[in-house]
């Protein structure tokens, strides 16, 4: 079933700026299940891309989620999928990439949350890195079914105090200042034995956050990037709770035309980029 035609499933995905993208959304329905996931490809701290001109993680995103949906597609359950997926745009990787030597801090990576809706009404997440999945249950309370907080994100903002601190307020001047800080970190996540991230070559077992909640009928999930999420953090224009109320009333597409408008208007704020892609799924629960 083609989702654009379904009722109960709609999403979005825009880059930050015209005709890139980092993110990628997939949505997949087969006899057993409904498949909704989203990928956030991290932008590149490399002086220039290696495989792609259009951009590698771009580039990794896309090919990856083709590879995935192939396994979906093929029966595969969420672990053995990705895992299948990771070897085949490994292998895609290195042959575009050729003689060239890519330093670690250069090879893609994404955050990815899957939600398998299963048509017992279980949803199975499966989560590396830090995308947002909200539920609206049948009463009305919103939860979040991935807490998570990135880590890196309160090294980031302290290194950002810090220098405007020291007066460096300019975003090349800033950014140039950080780069070091997110190469390391970079190559920290594609070299980990157990990485909690998306990347081609895991050492050891991928670290995925795993939960299986029921959906019953009548709930509502909301499957983001963490750029559409700015809309409640940090820019405090929603609670999660009137975030999914609005995303329900007013549609998708209404919420990034108000994330985008927002960001056009603001100042540089505590972040490495003023504005990032920005993607989501809206799922409603099929009644009982």
């Amino acid at each position: 079933m083609n989702e654009l035609n379904n009722p109960r499933i709609e999403r979005v995905s825009q880059g930050a700026s015209p005709g890139h993208n980092e993110d990628h959304v997939i949505v997949v329905e087969t006899p057993a299940a409904t498949d909704l996931i989203v990928l956030d490809g991290a932008t590149s701290v490399a002086d220039h891309d290696y495989i792609d001109p259009a951009g590698d993680v771009a580039w990794f995103v896309a090919r990856f989620g083709a590879a995935l949906e192939q396994a979906i597609h093929d029966g595969l359950d969420q672990e053995p999928a990705v895992l299948r997926a990771i070897g085949a745009v490994r292998d895609e990787y290195l042959g575009h990439a050729g003689g060239a030597e890519v330093p670690p801090y250069a090879w893609p990576i994404a955050a990815m949350t899957w939600v398998r809706a299963a048509r017992d009404q279980a949803l199975h997440l499966y989560c590396l890195g830090d995308c947002i999945t909200l539920m609206t249950r049948p009463d009305g309370t919103v939860v979040d079914l991935d807490p998570y907080v990135n880590p890196q994100e309160a090294v980031l903002r302290a290194e950002i105090a810090r220098l405007s601190a020291a007066g460096i307020d300019d975003p090349a001047a800033r950014y140039a200042r950080l780069l070091p800080l997110l190469r390391a970190r970079r190559e920290e996540q594609n070299g980990s034995a157990n990485p909690a991230i998306l990347c081609l070559r895991p050492a050891g077992a991928l670290a995925a956050r795993r939960h299986v909640v029921p959906a019953p009928g009548g709930s509502m999930l909301l499957v983001m990037t963490d750029g559409f999420y700015r809309l409640v953090d940090p820019y405090g224009l929603h609670t999660p709770i009137s975030l999914m109320t609005a995303c329900e009333q007013r549609g998708l597409a209404a919420a990034l035309h108000a994330l985008r408008g927002y960001e056009a208007e603001m100042a540089v704020g505590n972040s490495v980029k003023r504005a990032d892609d920005a993607s989501a799924i809206l799922w409603r629960a099929p009644p009982v």
